[in-house]
């Protein structure tokens, strides 16, 4: 298939905001080059993030094919699952989501979202056996169900960030700016895949530099989902390991923190001074991190040209009940707190 086949319906704002992260960029670099961000957070629906550009493709495929449910996964606190939910509440579809773990006792962060967009929600600790069972359960309904895979990282959402390093290339033309990197989150690799090949495909000027959410994330992970993407839409490239730029951080501080969705001080920093410096939110699971490595490879003299952070979202996790609870005696010192 070729990629200017694909088509897509409307759920997201574009082009997302392009801009200079001012004091930042004099802070950590003392003015020898320029640090950007890509504000993907400011997408919609419900808050937006990421998700929406590969749920452009998914839901219109979804809606060609007659189906009337969407179910999809992820943790608790998935971004995808809430961005999911409403771009089918959009779309006419019933939301569905199948979490991993017990079911809570209190509702917080995204979880509050998909209770008020009214989401039918299952918690359990085999999702392979409860999507069977749900399906089936909808579709005895009359249901047609899509089961759209975590992350929306299928071979159609991944051409929501192919097509983003166009965008992106547009604007740095429209401001006549000249970034030599483009720092992005690895995670279920729909993003930074769709990256990897859209630098490739649209002969980019910058490359991508990916920090990963998760320990144990391998390039020949992400060098095999990019030439599946690049067969399938009979591109003239393939890459090997070698070519895909991951940054791990310390052995002793990686990046990604002790595990997926624990964060450590060194991240909850790196938050603090974006929204301190620049006034953005990040979030403690996935651009907390991301940003992080940011500025320890400009600290590093790892980067030392001008560089876009892609912000893909997710804020809603940092009103979480547990991320909200570790960072109580931090969040008090961070601030000026007095009673008169």
């Amino acid at each position: 298939m070729k990629l200017e086949k694909m088509e897509k319906i409307h759920l997201g704002e574009y082009p997302t905001p392009l801009e200079k992260m001012e004091h930042l960029s004099k802070k950590h670099t003392g003015g020898k080059f320029n640090l950007y961000i890509k504000r993907d957070d400011a997408t919609g629906p419900a808050f937006g993030g990421n998700k929406t550009r590969k749920l452009e493709y998914v839901m219109k495929e979804a809606l060609d094919g007659g189906y009337t449910a969407m179910l999809t996964y992820g943790g608790p606190q998935t971004n995808h699952g809430r961005t999911t939910v409403a771009a089918a509440i959009k779309c006419g579809m019933k939301p569905i989501l199948v979490l991993g773990g017990k079911k809570p006792e209190y509702l917080s962060g995204n979880l509050t979202l998909d209770a008020m967009m009214g989401t039918d929600i299952v918690f359990t600790t085999d999702m392979e056996k409860a999507a069977k069972e749900v399906i089936a359960k909808y579709e005895a309904q009359g249901d047609k169900v899509y089961n759209l895979p975590v992350g929306g990282s299928t071979l159609t959402g991944v051409v929501g960030y192919i097509m983003a390093v166009k965008e992106i290339m547009d604007q740095c033309e429209a401001m006549d700016i000249h970034p030599k990197h483009l720092v992005a989150t690895v995670g279920s690799l729909g993003t930074f895949g769709g990256l990897n090949v859209g630098i490739r495909y649209f002969h980019a000027p910058f490359d991508v530099i990916g920090v990963p959410v998760s320990p144990g994330t391998k390039k020949e992970t992400v060098s095999e989902f990019v030439n599946k993407v690049a067969e399938f839409y009979e591109m003239d490239f393939r890459v090997t390991p070698e070519d895909i730029n991951i940054q791990y951080g310390p052995d002793d501080a990686p990046y990604s923190g002790e595990e997926y969705n624990k964060p450590d001080p060194l991240t909850r920093a790196a938050m603090f001074e974006l929204a301190r410096e620049e006034g953005i939110i990040s979030d403690p699971t996935y651009t907390g991190k991301t940003f992080r490595g940011l500025l320890d490879m400009v600290d590093k003299g790892i980067i030392a040209e001008d560089t876009i952070f892609l912000h893909t979202g997710g804020a809603m996790a940092v009103w979480t009940k547990e991320h909200l609870d570790d960072m109580q005696q931090e969040l008090f010192g961070n601030c000026t707190i007095s009673e008169i």
